[in-house]
């Protein structure tokens, strides 16, 4: 993929990653709101996406919102969404849920039963809000011969304080209690999380970009659906990250605050 200018030029739509990119914590970074507001003004389409499934949808419109980020539920685009459509095209409607309240409705409203005495298969999303009592349920499940699917492969979440446990460390401690990793992992990298929404915008992937604070998802899903992966170094990956890392991003930058100028 080609190197982009910081302007953005030749760019229709772009792809935002939330958690390290245009918040951390509760917090909007520096130059956020400006960036997007840039956006506007010059007619770019933009969608939020994350992989953080421990939020519903209207759970982020309202946080985005509250933070004073103009937002609706079509603009955003979970790793939950990702997880429904796997779940729907394998005819599960029976599992275990690992996972919030947020996710929970979220399955729910779609017909998904989260709380089966014989789940077709445990579902292990971001949970914020987890219980030994889901833990050891689960741990008997998987050892019965349940698989496991994940909402997304992060290990880390980033915050103001440092990063903290997220989906890809739970798989750590399932593999070390019952040896079982999962069969299948939704969310980012998976290309099809953003190429069916470029696909609905009549737009080419190379008139897209994807800016995110992670190499091993974000620019990792970039590099697969074929748009511009653009890294912003106010999350997780660091510049050291970038020199050793398979991912090449059409461009490195600190933050957004230095886009579409």
């Amino acid at each position: 993929m080609r190197e982009i200018p910081r302007t953005l030029e030749g760019i229709e739509a772009v792809f935002l990653d939330l958690d390290g990119t245009i918040y951390l914590g509760d917090e909007v970074i520096e130059g956020a709101l400006d960036f997007l507001l840039r956006l506007k003004e010059r007619g770019v389409q933009r969608f939020f996406l994350s992989n953080n499934s421990s939020k519903s949808v209207i759970q982020y419109v309202e946080k985005l919102q509250g933070m004073g980020v103009p937002a609706d539920s079509e603009d955003i685009l979970l790793s939950t969404h990702d997880l429904l459509a796997w779940l729907s095209d394998n005819g599960i409607s029976e599992t275990y849920l690992v996972g919030t309240s947020g996710m929970r409705q979220m399955l729910e409203d779609a017909g998904v039963s989260t709380n089966s005495e014989n789940p077709q298969y445990v579902v292990l999303g971001y949970d914020t809000e987890i219980t030994y009592e889901k833990l050891s349920t689960a741990s008997v499940h998987l050892h019965r011969g349940v698989p496991m699917v994940a909402s997304h492969p992060d290990t880390v979440c980033p915050s103001p304080n440092g990063g903290l446990p997220d989906t890809g460390a739970y798989m750590d401690l399932f593999e070390a209690t019952t040896g079982v990793r999962p069969e299948h992992v939704c969310g980012k990298p998976n290309p099809g999380m953003i190429l069916h929404k470029v696909e609905s915008l009549g737009l080419r992937p190379e008139q897209c970009a994807m800016i995110g604070d992670r190499l091993y998802t974000d620019m990792e899903m970039a590099e697969k659906a074929g748009v511009h992966g653009i890294l912003v170094l106010s999350g997780e990956a660091t510049k050291e990250d970038v020199e050793n890392a398979p991912q090449n991003p059409s461009l490195v930058v600190g933050s957004v605050d230095e886009l579409s100028h």
